[in-house]
């Protein structure tokens, strides 16, 4: 009888060892397999961006899109003289979308009031920052149609957007530049897209307005708009 036992015990000792191995086995390719779906995922989130770098040929549908998804109306602009609030028109569903899009990228941030001429306009959102232009060729080189038929006109305290320095006969707007009318100005009604008015801080505005500029019409006192952002 010994020897049987023996033997019996040497078989059960092979089975556990063998299972043993096997989990081993087993363990190993569950850890390849997540290490694997670890990468993969790594490769996707460099792969795939959160936004695509825009143009001239994809920026009308992304806007599209972008505007039923995205129903935010009103901006505060932060300067250096003070706070600056604007109501954005739905009329103006693609110029509302981009000045959206391009608070919540943070495009506006660093920028400045560029020109200023008295009695008339300022006009902001330029800037020859290296961060800023960094900032910006990660989101795109597009322009905007002109939409300057919505039945609005350029008095005191509308916003309104400005055909690119590209000479063009349909007047197309460079989407990072802005002005606001600090004197009504009728003479630009039908040219420029009115997109929004501003509801609170017209006094910083005329502040700006006020300011001393070059003879190329930029405040020889920088005028900053330190942070842009979506407000309820």
């Amino acid at each position: 009888m010994k020897p049987l036992i023996f033997i019996l015990t040497l078989l059960f000792l092979f089975n556990c060892g063998s299972d043993a191995k096997k989990s081993k086995i087993k363990d190993s390719k569950t850890k390849k397999t997540n290490s694997i779906n670890k990468k993969n995922k790594v490769t996707d989130s460099i792969i795939k961006p959160e936004f695509p770098i825009l143009n001239d040929s994809i920026v009308m549908d992304f806007y599209l899109q972008y505007e039923k998804e995205n129903k935010e109306n009103k901006v505060r602009l932060t300067t250096n003289f003070g706070d600056i609030e604007i109501l954005l028109f739905d009329k103006t569903k693609f110029h509302r979308a981009n000045f959206i899009y391009l608070t919540k990228r943070k495009a506006f941030d660093g920028t400045q009031f560029h020109r200023v001429v008295k009695d008339f306009i300022i006009q902001g959102g330029n800037s020859d920052d290296t961060k800023v232009l960094k900032k910006r060729r990660h989101i795109g080189r597009y322009l905007l149609p002109n939409d300057a038929k919505r039945g609005y006109k350029h008095y005191r305290g509308m916003v309104s957007m400005p055909s690119s320095d590209i000479e063009n006969p349909y007047k197309l707007a460079s989407p990072y530049e802005f002005f606001i009318v600090q004197k009504t100005s009728h003479h630009l009604n039908g040219d420029y897209t009115i997109f929004g008015k501003v509801i609170k801080g017209m006094d910083v505005v005329d502040k700006i307005n006020a300011v001393e500029a070059d003879n190329r019409q930029w405040p020889l006192r920088n005028v900053y708009i330190r942070k842009a952002e979506i407000i309820k």
